[in-house]
């Protein structure tokens, strides 16, 4: 293992630059960390933590110039892997009516993503399975993913609404990274613990001033890590979770939950394991022009389970239920792990606070009492 100070982490930004790559990570707009371009460690939010609850984010300062002291915020690498809206094709009509079609070439940006936590990185493997490695891959998901550069941040700080632990997604970060760092404040010392996960990230770390982490620093990057996974705001039992949801379609408590939800569709906007999309053509007034593009959709509207006499899933109680089955049992069925990664952004960003995990330990108390 490396350390490397902020000044190093600063000369990693510029060689990933060097070679290409369009630099994405964490930064403040809005009153939130989100997603975006950035530059330096400066464009970071130095000194920021989160504070999550269920309906509840709020941005407060930390004690110290931490660069990666939060949790998640609402935006998930989907946004830039998986794009909430896409041109397929445009038409327009010519002078002698003639009809000219053409396809919009997939805009493939070699990035690199900056902070990647260990939930993060666990949907990004699942994304993978759903749009890469099945038999019908999406060569727009493709383009984009192939050539990614994961930059990873193993969690020193968990979140309210976090239970990566009980998913068996965090807070350490697992296989599918270039280079993990972990940040370590101490004895007035600002540093990241570097790991290689890569042949290209070996190669990058051998670039940078780096220098032997020390048994303090690797102890003090340990105790980081175990601290987020022992702080937790929330915990979800998995241990027969499936079976429990597939025996659970009449319970009442779905009925429970629909008097509260919105149907508003936040919980699968800020996923980052979501994958469903909807087709939406466009005109002009005048018929000389047509687009065609490819969008974000949700099984929170209604118009999602549309077939011909109307919608399946008609009630706030269905189309609940077919989120949290689909997302706890079905995906295990379907590609061979649960949609859940615990990051806890359904909880966090639902505007009357449904809890996820509320709902499953709700389920699981009345079948264990034989209701």
């Amino acid at each position: 293992m490396e350390t490397l100070d902020r000044d190093g982490l600063d000369q990693l930004f510029a060689a990933l630059r060097r070679r290409g790559f369009e630099l994405v990570g964490p930064t403040v707009r809005d009153g939130a960390i989100v997603y975006d371009g950035i530059e330096s460690t400066a464009d970071l939010p130095v000194g920021l933590t989160d504070e999550q609850d269920g309906g509840s984010y709020r941005l407060a300062p930390r004690e110290d110039e931490a660069l990666f002291g939060y949790a998640v915020g609402p935006h998930s690498w989907k946004r830039y892997l998986h794009p909430p809206e896409l041109t397929l094709w445009r038409a327009r009509r010519g002078a002698e009516g003639e009809i000219e079609i053409s396809e919009e070439p997939p805009e493939a940006p070699a990035y690199a993503f900056v902070g990647v936590r260990s939930c993060e990185l666990r949907a990004i493997e699942i994304q993978d399975r759903v749009l890469a490695e099945g038999e019908c891959p999406d060569p727009l998901y493709v383009a984009r993913r192939q050539d990614a550069f994961i930059l990873a941040v193993n969690c020193t700080v968990a979140g309210g609404t976090c239970f990566c632990v009980s998913m068996d997604a965090g807070p350490r970060v697992g296989e599918g990274h270039d280079l993990a760092l972990t940040e370590v404040i101490e004895d007035g010392r600002h540093r990241f613990v570097c790991e290689a996960g890569s042949e290209r990230g070996a190669e990058l770390l051998a670039e940078l001033p780096t220098s032997a982490a020390s048994t303090a620093d690797v102890s003090a990057a340990e105790a980081g890590v175990e601290r987020a996974a022992a702080s937790q705001g929330r915990v979800m039992e998995t241990e027969g979770i499936k079976e429990l949801l597939y025996e659970s379609l009449e319970h009442p408590r779905w009925d429970e939950v629909s008097e509260r939800c919105l149907t508003c569709g936040n919980c699968t906007m800020v996923c980052p394991t979501c994958f469903c999309t909807t087709v939406e053509d466009r005109s002009d007034l005048e018929g000389n022009e047509a687009e065609r593009w490819l969008r974000w959709d949700s099984c929170f509207t209604l118009d999602f389970s549309y077939v011909v006499g109307g919608s399946v899933r008609h009630s706030a109680q269905s189309r609940y239920r077919q989120w949290m089955t689909h997302k706890l049992a079905d995906w295990h069925d379907e590609f061979g792990t649960s949609g859940c990664v615990g990051c806890g952004r359904c909880i966090t960003w639902c505007p009357v606070g449904i809890d996820i995990t509320e709902e499953t330990a709700a389920i699981r108390a009345a079948d264990q009492r034989g209701e």
